[in-house]
């Protein structure tokens, strides 16, 4: 027989006992008292409420979700209900149920600003950049000293490019809560406006506060590594793996500078334990120095038809396949070399250009720490992501680079290959910087891992030339001293004018030629990829 069905709602002395177990953390017993008392009151909201908060204590995610939905059809107009859903479903990664949950607790209650705030989680966490600062500023509104709010608000900002607003929502967060995250938070964005020491301060902050933060310590190395004191820089990656001995960063970072030192195989094993980004094929890079070639050529076929698109690996598959006269199977970009294209931003060609006066007069003033770059000579780069900085110089000339970023994309749309039908669909610097060299300066063959497109824009160029190619762009599918069975490599040389941009795939090698004449050489240069996804 059934159990009868009251129809009066349970008694608070039935209720106590089914709190006081939930309460204490004693989450199954609270389960199955709950599902007990529904028996007989199987319409009580408060059991259905208890029972989904008992289930998604113990991660039983899809039952909580069940239960919260069964209370919301007794009451639907129970804001934190819809709450407690959103949280299960973001579990779930139901993402769209999530936040329409999140929404309908708002719209039921605004003032609830924890549901503000969670929602601005679960649309950061998915790109959803804009709505996420609108959904963390109501948190904010509506509780000031929201800290975690405002740690968050922070560094969506910080991706959007918006770094002064960045730091000083950070700085409105410290001042509520000193924690280490903040102060971590804080100096990856003041490395991002190139500010060196200031971060520098930041991260010893976090490391005052919290000595074990191994990511504190590893960003504390590449800010030693950026200045060129590569021996401080070594001892905060150690530190870091001392805490974390598989730290993704920090063993990156330890491979990077054995590979440097052209200590290949010490190196390797960096790489491999690292598991970050492209450590497969910085490994591989490395026995391909080392004229490792069968070893190389297994990793190489495993990684071509694994699926994984890859800069480093378009640039090893391509000159392996050059080098010894086979099929460039994994074909990722045929033909490299046609897709650099140059063209000219009018706006900065133009006679006396305002703009191009102005870009420069604003990077002699603007005090941008140098970044230490190993391949350069008689010549500084600028550390930081120029192109979000906030000033208007820099700003307006993001805006025209993007333009013909645009125009690149449309100029090879009809390719079929993986670099177009990839293409960042989202135009946003991954990095950017300045370039300043003087009488001899050079630059050394060199590839942009990290990027899909590469580019430079050139601000001020030596106009007194022994050679034409005086200063010149070259690009080429050989060089960074890859071992090499012949000479028979394709290499282009541009000369470039004043106002003029170079695009190319990132995977493509490029130097700059020297020059004699006591100009400098002034030019922004930049990588954008695509989303995580891709790479």
């Amino acid at each position: 027989m059934k159990p009868a069905q009251a129809t009066r709602p349970p008694s608070q002395a039935e209720i106590q006992p089914l709190l006081n177990l939930l309460n204490s953390g004693r989450l199954a017993q609270a389960e199955a008292s709950a599902r007990s008392l529904l028996r007989t009151y199987p319409e009580a909201f408060i059991l259905h409420n208890v029972l989904g908060v008992a289930l998604e204590g113990q991660q039983k995610f899809l039952d909580a979700a069940a239960t919260y939905r069964r209370a919301i059809a007794i009451d639907p107009k129970v804001a934190e209900i819809h709450f407690n859903l959103g949280v299960v479903l973001g579990h779930l990664d139901q993402v769209e149920e999530a936040i329409a949950s999140y929404r309908q607790a708002v719209a039921l209650k605004p003032g609830l600003a924890v549901a503000h705030f969670n929602l601005g989680i679960i649309l950061q966490q998915h790109g959803r950049l804009d709505e996420a600062v609108d959904a963390y500023r109501r948190a904010i509104a509506l509780e000031p000293g929201f800290y975690e709010a405002l740690g968050n608000l922070g560094t969506v900002l910080q991706k959007q490019g918006k770094l002064e607003q960045a730091i000083a929502t950070y700085h409105r967060a410290l001042a509520i809560q000193p924690d280490a995250r903040g102060y971590f938070n804080l100096g990856t964005a003041l490395r991002d406006e190139g500010k060196h020491q200031e971060a520098m301060d930041s991260y010893l902050k976090a490391l005052e506060i919290h000595p074990s933060y191994a990511d504190a310590h590893n960003n504390l190395g590449e800010i030693f590594r950026d200045r060129g004191n590569m021996t401080e820089a070594i001892q905060c990656y150690e530190n870091a793996m001392a805490i974390d001995p598989d730290h993704p960063n920090a063993n990156y970072n330890m491979g990077e500078f054995h590979s440097l030192a052209k200590q290949y195989k010490e190196a390797i094993p960096y790489f491999e334990r690292s598991r970050f980004e492209d450590f497969q094929e910085r490994a591989m890079e490395c026995l391909y120095k080392t004229e490792r070639f069968d070893e190389f050529r297994e990793k190489l076929n495993t990684m071509v038809h694994s699926g994984k698109k890859s800069m480093m690996l378009a640039t090893l598959s391509t000159h392996h396949a050059t080098n010894f006269g086979v099929v460039d199977e994994y074909n990722f970009c045929p033909d490299p070399m046609r897709f650099a294209w140059h063209t000219n931003i009018p706006e900065l060609s133009a006679p006396d250009s305002p703009l191009l006066k102005e870009v420069l007069e604003t990077i002699d003033r603007t005090p941008i720490a140098a970044r230490m770059q190993g391949r350069l000579y008689a010549g500084m780069q600028s550390a930081g992501n120029l192109l979000k900085r906030p000033e208007p110089a820099f700003q307006q000339l993001a805006v025209l680079v993007k333009q013909k970023i645009s125009e690149y994309c449309e100029h090879f749309a009809d390719e079929n290959c993986e670099l177009i039908r990839s293409f960042p669909t989202d135009i946003d610097f991954s990095s950017s910087w300045y370039l300043k060299m003087k009488k001899g300066g050079n630059l050394g063959s060199h590839i942009h891992e990290e990027g899909w497109i590469s580019g430079c824009v050139y601000l001020k160029l030596p106009k007194q030339k022994v050679h034409i190619t005086d200063a010149g762009f070259a690009y080429s599918t050989h060089g960074d001293g890859y071992p090499k069975q012949h000479d028979d490599f394709p290499t282009e040389v541009v000369v470039q004018e004043v106002g003029d941009i170079v695009l190319f795939p990132s995977s493509l090698f490029h130097h700059t030629l020297p020059f004699s004449s006591d100009e400098d050489r002034v030019c922004v240069a930049f990588d954008l990829k695509p989303a995580v996804a891709n790479r």
